[in-house]
This record gives structure tokens, sequence and C-alpha cells, in this order.
């Protein structure tokens, strides 16, 4: 299935190619190769819309996700019929990320990937409201960035760690 990646700001330059293959390998590491997924590159003032609209924190932030079936943490969903094998959309806050890794001088593109990560895990049903919660969501995202740095040679972190 396939991963659609839009650019939907001007601010921040967005490499898609090299994005879609580590969500496509992110979503493999997750057992969901056969869902799609759309991710969506967002500018702060959508961001902040967004996470007014679906939050009530009216700031841009750094990854929003909109899941298409709801389901437990780790759970994969289980389709009915082939409109229905889609896992749901993340948008991605790249003009508020690259805000912080300028700050941070953390790489902007790994920076980006991990934050996908985030997104997709939130896209099945992980969560960190609660220390329990988030050290389930942080193991997730470990092993999955962890096949990933496998395969690519990178050294990806979680991006929730020190959370609680």
């Amino acid at each position: 299935m396939s991963v659609a990646v839009r650019n939907a700001q001007r601010a921040v330059p967005v490499r898609r190619a090299p994005l879609r293959r580590a969500v496509c390998a992110l979503r493999a590491a997750l057992g969901a190769s056969s869902f799609d997924v759309g991710l969506v590159c967002a500018g702060n003032a959508l961001m902040q819309r967004l996470n007014g609209a679906y939050r009530h924190c009216p700031e841009p932030t750094d990854v929003l996700s909109f899941p298409f079936h709801q389901v437990a943490a780790g759970e994969l969903p289980r389709p009915r019929c082939r409109d229905e094998y889609n896992l749901g959309d993340i948008f991605l806050g790249v003009e508020y990320i690259h805000q912080q890794c300028r700050e941070t001088g953390e790489d902007f593109d790994d920076v980006l990937t991990v934050t996908a990560a985030h997104g997709l895990c939130h896209l099945l049903g992980y969560r960190h409201d609660t220390k329990p919660q988030w050290e389930q969501m942080y193991e997730k995202e470990a092993q999955i960035l962890e096949e990933l740095n496998r395969l690519t040679g990178s050294r990806l972190r979680p991006l929730t760690a020190g959370l609680f």
C-alpha cells in the first residue's frame, strides 16, 4: 500500500522521497505495510488551527495524528473492505520542528523522521497521557526506530525520551 506525502507549506524545504522511504520502513516495522498512510507537511498556521480545533490548544505543534480506525495500543485494524486499509493521516509541523532544530542543533531530517514514527504509533492507538502509556509508546517507538536504524545505519531515538 502507499504512503502519500503532501507538502502543504513553503517555509521549510522538505525532502519528501527520503521521508516517504523512512515512513514505509517504519510502517513495515509496525507490521502495517498493507495499510495506506497520509503524511502532510504543514506550517505553523495550519498546525495552530488544527491543534486548536481538535485539541483545544491553539498553538503550533510538531505532530498531530488522525487515525482512520480506533484500536487499542499495538493492535492492527481489521478492515472489512479494501477502502478501510488506511491507518490515517499524520500532520507534521515542519515549520515548528525546523524552529526547534535550529534552537537545539539537531538534524532536521532526523527529527522529522522520528516525529513521523511518533505519529505512526498514535495511529495504532499508542498514547502518552500517563506514565504506563508513555512507557508502552516509548518502547514501541524505540523498537521501530531500531529497525530503521538497522536498515539505514542511522542512530535515531524516540521523540518522547524524558517525557515522564
